[in-house]
């Protein structure tokens, strides 16, 4: 859906719905028809919300990714990360999770025994960066910043977390490789914040309530406004309810990317051998995990993967 000459909006993304089982629903919003990425944002999830009944939960077996970053946002509930640098890690709301893939990592998502066993609920988004060429293959890494550590900007019924990049002035500690931003937003009823064109690549997904942009009019829950370069605008909730919306963007990479199941690069090459050495098994284990989710059919060599942008 494009927008006329006036307005701040370049495309509204509405995402693909899946049902992972049990009425789990993922949304994805990045990568679209419409839009494939935005700034170094590849892909973009909304994970639920969901509750889970007891002795249910999530269970993402382990999976390789090259040439990104994952990021992992909770609004509610828990996940455990587990990844082949014997990382452990519970994530819960307002924490961030950063998992340079870098040369290749493998990791597994679940929903911990404790939680599993009294039913929980899971409400998240989670995100790839793609990494600059120099750092595709760079050795993976992980790091956890608690929500204590996260800079928060509160005033006049805003309160926007920054998870990652630079914002409204303030900086988050997460290793962002590249110029981004990442900001949880939530407007309280009647509350305005007008958003700066601090990068060349911006956008607002819609995770709550509904979002009042003056004249390009009233956006609900589960979409993607990706903004023209420049633009500026106010944002008010736009209901009784209030909003929270995830700011996100920034620099357009140094060049295309090619993207394939988890695999990110600027190589059509190094792909095809991700996809030869996850058949081969070659990549790191996860400690303590002997399941894994095998290789789909994919294209070979000889087709074009996804291009970005």
């Amino acid at each position: 859906m494009s927008q006329n000459a006036e307005s701040a909006l370049e495309v509204v993304v509405v995402p693909r719905t899946h049902d992972l089982g049990d009425q789990f629903i993922v949304r994805r919003a990045l990568p679209s028809r419409q839009r494939r990425m935005v700034g170094p944002f590849v892909f973009l999830d909304q994970m639920g919300p969901h509750v889970f009944s007891a002795g249910q939960g999530l269970d993402v077996r382990p999976h390789p990714h090259i040439g990104l970053a994952t990021v992992t946002y909770l609004l509610d509930g828990e996940i455990m990360h587990r990844d082949s640098l014997g990382t452990v890690q519970a994530i819960r709301p307002g924490a961030v999770n950063w998992m340079n893939a870098g040369s290749g990592i493998v990791h597994s998502e679940r929903t911990a025994p404790q939680q599993r066993q009294a039913g929980s609920s899971l409400f998240g988004l989670q995100c790839w960066v793609a990494l600059p060429r120099e750092l595709e293959e760079s050795a993976p890494g992980f790091s956890h910043t608690p929500a204590s550590e996260l800079p928060v900007i509160e005033g006049e019924g805003a309160t926007a977390r920054v998870i990652a990049g630079q914002f409204f002035g303030q900086s988050s500690p997460a290793p962002a490789s590249s110029p981004l931003f990442y900001v949880d937003l939530q407007l309280q009823r009647g509350a305005r914040l007008a958003m700066p064109a601090q990068y060349t690549e911006q956008a607002l997904y819609i995770v709550d309530g509904a979002l009042d942009l003056g004249r390009d009019g009233s956006f609900g829950a589960g979409q993607l406004l990706v903004l023209k370069p420049g633009a500026t605008l106010t944002l008010a909730a736009g209901g009784a309810a209030g909003a929270r919306v995830m700011l996100l963007g920034g620099e357009p990479m140094d060049g295309p990317r090619y993207l394939a199941w988890n695999f990110v690069s600027s190589s059509r090459e190094r792909i095809e051998q991700a996809k030869t050495d996850w058949k081969a098994q070659a990549f790191p284990s996860v400690p303590g995990e002997t399941e894994f989710i095998p290789l789909p059919d994919l294209p070979d060599a000889s087709a074009t993967p996804v291009d970005y942008p």
